[in-house]
Order: structure tokens, then sequence, then C-alpha cells
């Protein structure tokens, strides 16, 4: 394979109705020499339609690596980047679902042509999507950005990304378990410029992510990136404790002046559970933290390849 290729990586899973036009519309682009497609684990027939594919188009410089189960679009990512490390100039990640427009490659191999160590694919709007999933991203950049002092989100900036050849071999150099890529490429520090694309509807199938899922990698990004969580519930306890303080001295000094009376029975109760919800709160932050080291120092591979097709 030549070193200076640019490189298409794309994860799969269950793609098998939007695979075949995805490859297409990527290979007829002059930009592109190779095509990295990775199998995250499918378990409808798309290993199927792309080696049947490749079968009928042997010189179409398409490649499948299949994973031997779904290990998760991060790892697949990275598995992807592992296999074009050194062997391209460039490599370009995308959805393949066709809601990242192929034909917004030429636009940013040429803004890299120029000069830029990364072009990030930015969204101009999201009419395809729903007011209260709008709304939540919004909320996790506005959060994230408040939280995190390293590194800024662009709101709309996704996995849409061409990477230098630099960038590529930066980021297979992070191996932590937990990875959240939309932070890791920015973290890299490398030059980047942004260019706008439109998202659209689905091609075909239906997406694998729902609110749970997005809602833990939105804290998988917060987690990964900031200790700040850790230090707000410091600060809360420093409070109450302050709190609790000053009201315990207003009871003892009413007790002095007025003489004792019977505690109310729904205030203690009250209290308990405040208290109670504030530390439990507090320890699933901080258990959010030790699960991560836990997996991290464990250091098992974030994939297993069955095969690679060409």
């Amino acid at each position: 394979m030549a070193s200076n290729a640019l490189w298409v990586v794309a994860a799969c899973f269950n793609e098998e109705t939007v695979i075949p036009r995805f490859i297409e519309r990527v290979i007829a682009l002059p930009e592109v020499d190779r095509l990295l497609l990775i199998d995250d684990g499918s378990s409808d027939a798309t290993v199927t339609v792309i080696r049947q594919w490749q079968a009928q188009h042997p010189n179409a410089g398409v490649v499948l690596l299949e994973l031997t189960r779904n290990f998760g679009k991060e790892a697949a990512m990275l598995a992807g980047l592992d296999h074009v490390d050194g062997e391209c100039s460039a490599a370009v990640l995308i959805d393949s679902d066709l809601q990242h427009p192929p034909e917004r490659i030429p636009a940013m191999v040429a803004a890299w042509r120029d000069g830029a160590e990364v072009v990030t694919a930015v969204r101009d709007d999201r009419d395809e999507e729903s007011r209260l999933k709008v709304a939540t991203a919004s909320w996790f950049y506005r959060v994230f950005n408040r939280l995190v002092d390293s590194i800024q989100l662009q709101e709309g900036a996704g996995d849409f990304r061409l990477l230098s050849a630099p960038v590529v071999a930066a980021i297979t150099q992070m191996r932590e378990a937990t990875r959240f890529s939309k932070g890791l490429m920015p973290w890299t520090g490398y030059r980047s410029v942004e260019i706008p694309y439109s998202r659209v509807a689905r091609a075909g199938g239906q997406t694998s992510w729902n609110s749970i899922k997005l809602w833990r990698y939105a804290l998988d990004g917060i987690f990964s990136f900031s200790v700040r969580p850790l230090k707000v519930w410091g600060v809360i306890g420093v409070l109450i404790s302050f709190l609790s303080f000053i009201y315990a001295a207003l009871i003892v000094l009413r007790t002095l002046v007025l003489g004792a009376d019977l505690p109310g029975y729904a205030s203690l109760i009250v209290a308990i559970l405040f208290l109670g919800g504030i530390q439990l709160i507090g320890i699933g932050v901080l258990g959010e933290y030790i699960g991560r080291i836990y997996v991290d120092v464990k250091r098992r591979p974030h994939y297993f390849v069955r095969g690679v097709y060409r």
C-alpha cells in the first residue's frame, strides 16, 4: 500500500441496505485512494454485502476489516485508524449511513492541502432532528465547555473529519479504555479548520443510538476530560457543612433563650433524606471516576479482528 494514499475510514453496524450506495459515492471521488470499512459486529448481512461488492469490483481499493463482535463505534474508529496508520498521508473519518455527505470530502482535502492538519465538518443546521435532541445537544456542549479548560468543543462538530498522518499517529497513541474522539482530536492541538455541511436523513436502516447511549456518551466525554465534578461536590459538601453549623448554632441559641421544645419529625426526615441524597449523588460521581480507573488498569484490547478482506 502506498504511504501517501488518502484513506476514507467508515465504521459499519447493520448497514446492509445502505452500504452499496455509500461505497459507490465514496469511490467515485477522484481524491479517494482507499476505502476502509470496519464492520463492528453487524447482526445483519452487512459483511456479506460488502464481500459480494468486493468480488464484483476487485480493483476498487475497498478493504473490509471485520471485528469479532460489536465493540462500539469508538473502538471501530480506533481499529480503522490503527490499520491505516503509517499507510496514509491523510484519513477521513465518516459515517457509513450517508448522513455525512461524501461529496464534502473534496473540500476537506482542499483545506488539508492548503495547510490544515485537521479539517472538521460542522453541521450548519439540525432540521432533521427533534427540538428535544437539539436542546439536549446544545446543553451538552455548553456544560462540557464550561467544565473543561483544556479544549473547547465546536457545537455541530462530530466525527466527520479529515486527519493528516501526524494526527492519525497521535490519536492511535492514546489507548484509554473510555474514548471520546470528539475531545481527543482537538486535544492533540494540531491546526484545524472547519467547513460546513448539511446533515440529511438516514438513507436506510435505523440508528443504534438511543437516549440512554447518548447520555452515557455525554458522561464519558465530561468525565474523560474534567475532574471538576469532583471539585463541585467538594464545594457542595463544604457549603452544607457550613449551613448545618449555622443551623445548629441557631438551635442552641433558641434553646438557651426560649427553652427546649419538641423537635419536628417532618423537618428531621426532610434533612435526613436531603443529606442522604446529596451523599449518594457524590458517591455516584466518585464511582464514575473509579469505574473508569478500574476499566483502564485492566488494559484489555479495544477490539479483536476476525479478518481483513481486500
